[in-house]
């Protein structure tokens, strides 16, 4: 039986601070984006990223999250997800 190929389309998640992540063009199903931003001890900042096929996925890394920033003697991060909103063509520049 032959499977059905997805659809290419292009995945886009705004986060609270106004940055805007495009995805694509992709057919995985991805449903929500996230990402670390942590402060280092030198007060600069490094960024995570990633995406899950569902929003329990994305949350199961808040866990994993602070134990890096544990481990690695981040000085503070934040973690955010937001979910991917999806589109036939890419975001206008």
């Amino acid at each position: 039986m032959a499977r059905k190929s997805r659809k290419k389309r292009y995945l886009t998640a705004t986060m609270p601070d106004g940055y805007v992540k495009t995805i694509g063009p992709t057919a995985d199903p991805f449903t929500h984006y996230w990402r670390i931003v942590a402060t280092l001890e030198n007060g600069k900042s490094e960024v995570f990223w990633g995406h899950e096929r569902s929003l329990a996925e994305a949350k199961k890394l808040k866990g994993p999250a602070g134990e890096g920033a544990k481990k690695r003697g981040w000085t503070g991060y934040t973690f955010e997800i937001a979910e991917l909103v999806e589109s036939e063509e890419p975001p206008a520049p």
